[in-house]
């Protein structure tokens, strides 16, 4: 997020909401940063919602012996009492001029009450932190890259994602080492390749893809490589599964809008829906369904049911690239 000046936060009550725990932490760290900022010598202090009272929050507001401004954080919103409804209210209609109050709350319909006449109140500004959607992952990457000076294209973030997962702060931790390392550079898939091309993540994706582009040999290359860097069975046939909803989702998704939506429809990022287009162009419908039938009994038969989860995985992309080359 964009840096906060000192009078955003001063004088002021900054209402943190949202499922998204690392975004939010973000927002407190730049409200308190902007204390910093207007006074090094700023008292921070932190409190528990449940455990606010008006006694409390004017202890916690008042000007201390050492400075004059304070960033007060209050986590767990939802929890506050009742009975403090009406005292954090009538601070928040007129904050103290130089303290930042922070109002952290989880997400979830609890405290919504108080949460709605607060976003009423003029001194009161919101940063809400929505749960990202699988395709908006490459997009946070890209946005991460650039605010550390660098730029990624859109195949090499969604690498970084496909390889690190959708952990935000594993992520902002990959983007941050990347930036460092080629400073100013364009961050190519190559790049991510070299840092972050074990991760198992990765290796799985990389055997769906190529037998969903009915790539045999490719395919069980990439499947022996794999299995012999420990990819756990279950993320190979989860790959698989990815690989076969994209498709199928493609191939029912209604014509004639346009890429972003379409994209949106199919649950991919906009690059993404390229490569997707063009491999469900070897399938039928019948051979999709084929597959995810084939992708369901690997799945059963590696959690149990079969005895050698190689010879299943081997199956399976043998079935897989057979079913596409069939067409």
């Amino acid at each position: 997020m964009a840096a906060l000046r000192p009078t955003d936060v001063l004088g002021r009550v900054t209402l943190v909401t949202g499922k998204e725990e690392f975004l939010n932490e973000r927002t407190i760290a730049a409200v308190r940063a902007a204390c910093r900022k207007h006074d090094p010598e700023a008292e921070l202090s932190e409190t528990l919602g449940s455990e606010l009272s008006l006694a409390s929050l004017g202890e916690l507001s008042a000007p201390s012996l050492f400075s004059s401004t304070r960033c007060v954080v209050v986590r767990g919103l939802e929890h506050l009492p009742e009975e403090a409804f009406d005292g954090l209210l009538g601070y928040a209609a007129e904050p103290v001029e130089d303290v930042a109050l922070v109002l952290a709350h989880g997400g979830g319909p609890k405290g919504s009450g108080v949460l709605a006449k607060l976003r009423k109140l003029e001194a009161v500004t919101e940063h809400k932190s929505a749960e990202l959607r699988p395709s908006e992952f490459g997009r946070f990457v890209a946005s991460e890259v650039r605010s550390l000076g660098a730029t990624i294209d859109e195949p090499a973030a969604e690498l970084l994602v496909q390889s690190v997962g959708h952990d935000l702060r594993s992520l902002a931790g990959a983007a941050d080492q990347l930036a460092n390392d080629f400073p100013g550079e364009a961050l190519t898939s190559e790049k991510v390749k070299r840092y972050f091309g074990g991760r198992a993540e990765a290796k799985s994706f990389a055997v769906a893809d190529a037998a969903f582009w009915g790539r045999r040999e490719a395919a069980l290359e990439e499947l022996r490589w794999a299995l012999d860097g420990g990819t756990a069975p279950v993320l190979v046939t989860s790959a698989f599964a990815g690989s076969a909803r994209g498709i199928a989702r493609y191939k029912a998704a209604p014509r004639g809008l346009r890429e972003a939506d379409l994209a949106r429809e199919v649950g991919v990022p906009p690059w993404k829906l390229r490569t997707v287009r063009d491999q469900s162009r070897g399938w039928s419908d019948a051979g999709v369904a084929h597959a995810i039938m084939a992708i369901a009994k690997a799945d059963a038969d590696i959690k149990g049911a079969a005895s050698d989860p190689a010879y299943t995985l081997e199956r399976l992309a043998l079935t897989v690239t057979g079913l596409r080359e069939g067409r």
